[in-house]
This record gives structure tokens, sequence and C-alpha cells, in this order.
């Protein structure tokens, strides 16, 4: 797990399967982004066998293979979508080509867990809608920054019980190191990873979506800009947007790619969920100046302050609520009209978003 570098970061948990081996299978198409390796361990992890992988990069096969000693390489994408022994193939493939994938995966009857962003365009997400409906298949996306994050677990929890009383508002802080030398070329071409809104802002509106109990919005405003990489000018560096929920309850937060050499990960990221009667922060993955541990809550209420430093503790339920889903045609992991909704208002909130041009001056 690179905590230096968010696209190779790749929580590893412990072992709890929810089913018998051999029981749930699952494949591996595009190896584009580190995220898959996270995706793998957690659904092995639950139990899942991992048997097959197809990619066109040799050096992404490399490095995959000698993770995942027993899997098989696959001479093409149809050996993997004709194999009817898999129940799901996952995927962390370029971001414009995940939707096109998703719909082979559909037709071919097996279930799909794709990275995040799901989508880059309005377009994918209306047809990969009426293919669900149509194949009764699930299209499913690994927003690891609340599924993966074992404090985003535990303040679910938190809120369910009522520490906090109603939300009525969620601000979310996703901040990220570039590594430019390390990231691909399809990377900084917008087309191909559909805005810093559509892509790392996507985990800010899922967690606002499940925090605040929000099952639509509306995206109030949004901006993006490109600060201080001219090298790359498809690259926006930066975001932010507000949002206001069908209950009432709001949201803002930014997204960027700022993250200094001297933070000791890749991401300071945090989230602040304030409620009637209390608020919950979020320090995930470092407490700066402090410990160099990950996963701290903040809980304020009437009762007190507390700190809970929850790592290792919690575990990630997701997966092994996705393997029982895919097996049992169930929505208790995530429902489809979740995942897709939280796809949805980030593409608005690209498509709306006003581009600052100012240099920042001084």
């Amino acid at each position: 797990m690179s905590r230096a570098d968010g696209m190779n970061y790749a929580p590893k948990g412990k072992q709890k399967p929810v089913c018998k081996k051999g029981d749930f299978v699952f494949s591996v198409i595009g190896l584009n982004h580190g995220h898959i390796y996270g995706m793998c361990n957690g659904l092995i992890e639950a139990g899942a066998e991992l048997k097959s992988v197809y990619d066109t990069d040799e050096e992404r096969l490399k490095r995959f293979v000698d993770t995942y000693k027993n899997v098989k390489i696959a001479k093409s994408e149809d050996e993997i979508l004709n194999d009817h022994r898999i129940n799901m193939i996952a995927s962390a493939t370029i971001t414009s080509e995940r939707g096109p994938l998703g719909m082979k995966v559909l037709e071919s009857g097996k279930d799909y867990f794709v990275d995040k962003a799901p989508f880059t365009t309005l377009e994918q997400l209306e047809i990969a809608r009426q293919k669900t409906k149509y194949t009764g298949k699930k299209y499913m996306v690994y927003y690891s920054e609340r599924l993966h994050v074992e404090s985003s677990v535990f303040a679910e929890e938190l809120i369910k019980d009522g520490a906090i009383g109603k939300v009525i508002q969620v601000m979310g802080l996703g901040p990220h190191r570039l590594n430019p030398s390390s990231r691909p070329d399809w990377f900084f071409e917008k087309e191909k990873y559909g805005g810093i809104l559509c892509d790392i802002g996507s985990h800010q509106i899922e967690q606002y979506l499940t925090f605040a109990n929000v099952k639509d919005a509306t995206v109030v405003r949004s901006q993006i800009a490109n600060y201080n990489n001219p090298q790359y000018p498809e690259l926006e560096d930066f975001g932010e947007a507000m949002l206001i929920g069908d209950n009432g309850a709001t949201n803002y937060f930014r997204v960027d790619w700022f993250t200094p050499k001297g933070l000791r990960t890749w991401g300071d990221g945090r989230t602040i969920i304030l409620g009637t009667n209390g608020y919950i922060e979020l320090r995930k993955y470092i407490d700066i100046g402090r410990e160099d541990t990950s996963d701290h809550v903040y809980l304020v209420n009437n009762e007190g302050e507390k700190h809970i430093h929850v790592a290792g503790n919690v575990g990630f339920p997701y997966f092994g609520k996705l393997i029982l889903d895919s097996l049992n045609r169930t929505e208790n992991a995530m429902t489809q009209e979740h995942a897709f909704k939280a796809a949805e208002l980030s593409l608005i909130a690209q498509s709306l978003a006003v581009r600052i041009n100012h240099k920042i001056k001084g």
C-alpha cells in the first residue's frame, strides 16, 4: 500500500469471508489505475476467488500477477466475458472506457464492479441505467474514500445511532498529490479522465448522499481551475461545488492536486459532518503534526468531546455485502440508484462548472 501516491493506495483489511471458497468468482479487465488493487484486496478478504486478468500492457500485468500469484492471464477480453464460471468483473480501465466496458460485462450476464469515476458523460450513465434494468445485473462503483476508509464506516454508524442528531451539512476536503511522473498520459486528457469534479469529486458527493441520507440534490454552484500546472492545459488541479439535497441538507466540497511534499501521505482527506446535536470530523489518512496514523474520528455532541482512533477496529463490510448482493440479488451494500446518483451529480457539477481563469498573484 503506497501512502505517498494516491493512485496506488490499496488498503488491506482482515480476512472475513462471507462465502465458501469457489462460491464467488471474479476476474479483472483493465489495470490502468492502481485502485484495482484495493478493489481486489477487499473482494478477496471477503471470500472471493480471483480467477483471471486481462490487460494490454505487459508491465501492468507482471505487477498484478506478482501481487496475486494464482491469477491466470487471459488472452482476450472475450475469454473472460464468455467464462460462465465468473460472477463479477472488476475494472480500473481508462475512465472514459469504463462505461462501454460495463455494457459488455452486463450483456455477458455478469455483475460489474468499477473504479470511480464510473462514467465521463451523462449519455454513458443513461445507457447504463437502461442496461441494468434490462439485464438485472449490477453496475457497482468503488467509491473508496467512504467504502475503504474505516473512519468513514464508523461515522456512518455513529450517524445511524443518532450521535449528532439529524445531519444538516457535510463538508468534504479531498486534496491529492499529483505525482505527475507516475501518471499515464490519459490522466491529463480531459476527454479521457472526465474532469476533477467528475473524477475525485464523485467521492465527495457519494459521501454526502450517504451521511446526509440524501436521495437527490441540486448543484447550486461549481468551479474548476488550473492554477499551477500550465504544462498540462487539460488538467484541472482545483475544483469545488455546493449542493442542496431533497431533504434540505447541504454540501460543500473541495478537491485539488496540491498536497505538498512534506505531508507523510498522499492527501489530508477530511470530512466534517454537522448535525442538529453535534458534529463529527474525520481525519482519514493522517492526523497532521501529531500521529502518522489513519482513521481518527472526532465527535462532539451534548455528552462531550471524544477522539476515537478506529484504524484496524472497524473493517470494510462493503465488500462482503457486495458479494452477498451478487449471489442473492439483494441491495444491502449499495443500491444501484445510489451508485448512479452519485455519478450523475458529479457529472452535472462538472458540466455546470465555471472555469476560474484568474492567475494567483503574489
